[in-house]
């Protein structure tokens, strides 16, 4: 047995002196600019590039005379809200499949597309039948109903034959098929429908436009913002009011209902929802017809503000919705909602802030989607529906 006093001599002579963390000192030896995050550096030089090319813009134009009024931004504003508000109710669809199959469900445009041939095709029947001008509430309720039915069956259909045999394939093969898939309903649309463009009648109840006036009368005082007063079509005020309701319905529904729960519990971890007694195959449906539903009722609406349709409606809305998803965060509810808003307000007021032709809007779009994969994949808002995902 080792004495006492050794054993203590040995004890204090093995024990050093506290070192400072490997991490710290590794840190400190560094060089400075491999810990500087050039992404973020890179980001914000583009911001303030941005800002600076709007305020020479815009400096330009008032030295020249050449300002828009008031009303011409907020005509626009509402163009952005209400291409905001369609984009956003596809946007939901994607983030639901996402969240759940971590999928891509690029058919979705074309879901919606069916969706709008269906609302027409009843449209044309309440307008023949004289339904439209006697009863246009319920007309209406048929259309959106019917639309929206047809593509939640279309959805329902696509997901039982064209994406359930593929759930253990790797992602890319569920892609690919998503692709062929988008391809073949806009080549059977153009040969069942017809090429040609078909036109939306709008009843008297969307005709016209709400007028927002620029002078108020408060008491015995009268404010005015503004000259004049600035338009915007009834189509769009509607459409940004149903969105948003779809959408709070939509967020209330994943929130707080059974189903709901179900859906988060499936988005977590499909293997132990299972085995909580939960139908990972029927939560799978379910997400798909919602999608499809919310996907429907964008058609429709789609229609009456564009006033036409055709086969190949459906593939911008649907690539642009994906990019709403994405910059929103895909797979998160409120950011589908937020990034859909955002993309529409970008196309509408970007090129008049950027002094570009209004046909660069595409352009816009797209370069905030490269941009949010780059600078930040995850989006502005990160995945809620499950959080663990690969």
């Amino acid at each position: 047995m080792i004495p006492f006093h050794i054993g203590a001599a040995v004890a204090s002579a093995t024990q050093t002196e506290p070192r400072p963390s490997s991490l710290a000192s590794t840190t400190e030896l560094r060089p400075w600019y491999t810990r500087v995050n050039w992404v973020a550096v890179v980001a914000s030089i583009f911001i303030l590039a941005l800002v600076v090319r709007i305020l020479l813009v815009q400096y330009n134009f008032w030295q020249t005379g050449k300002l828009y009024p008031i009303t011409y931004w907020g005509l626009q504003i509402g163009n952005g809200l209400t291409l905001g508000g369609v984009y956003a109710l596809i946007a939901l669809g994607y983030t639901l499949v996402y969240g759940i199959l971590l999928m891509i469900n690029f058919a979705h445009g074309d879901v919606m597309m069916l969706g709008a041939y269906a609302g027409f095709f009843v449209l044309a029947v309440c307008d023949a039948t004289g339904l439209l001008d006697s009863n246009q509430f319920l007309a209406l309720a048929l259309v959106f109903g019917t639309g929206m039915l047809v593509s939640m069956l279309v959805g329902v259909t696509l997901e039982r034959i064209a994406y359930r045999p593929l759930r253990a394939a790797p992602r890319l093969v569920p892609l690919i098929t998503a692709i062929g898939a988008s391809v073949f309903l806009q080549e059977a649309a153009r040969l069942i429908f017809g090429a040609q463009v078909r036109v939306y009648t709008r009843p008297e109840f969307l005709s016209g436009a709400f007028l927002f006036p620029g002078t108020f009368t408060l008491g015995d005082s009268t404010i005015t913002l503004f000259t004049g007063s600035i338009p915007m079509p009834k189509t769009g005020g509607y459409i940004i009011l149903f969105s948003i309701v779809l959408m709070i319905a939509l967020y209330w529904f994943v929130q707080r209902t059974r189903t709901g729960r179900a859906m988060r519990a499936v988005a977590t971890n499909k293997e132990g929802a299972a085995l909580m007694g939960v139908s990972v195959d029927r939560v799978i449906v379910t997400t798909f017809a919602i999608g499809s539903i919310l996907a429907g009722a964008a058609g429709v609406m789609l229609g009456f503000h564009n006033s036409q349709i055709n086969s190949t409606m459906g593939f911008f809305p649907g690539i642009k919705a994906f990019t709403a998803a994405v910059l929103g965060g895909i797979g998160n509810i409120p950011g589908a909602m937020l990034g859909g808003f955002i993309l529409g307000l970008a196309e509408a007021l970007g090129p008049s802030l950027l002094d570009m032709p209004s046909s660069y809007k595409d352009v816009i779009a797209f370069s905030l989607l490269v941009l949010v994969l780059i600078f930040r994949p995850q989006g502005i808002l990160t995945s809620e529906l499950g959080t663990d995902k690969a």
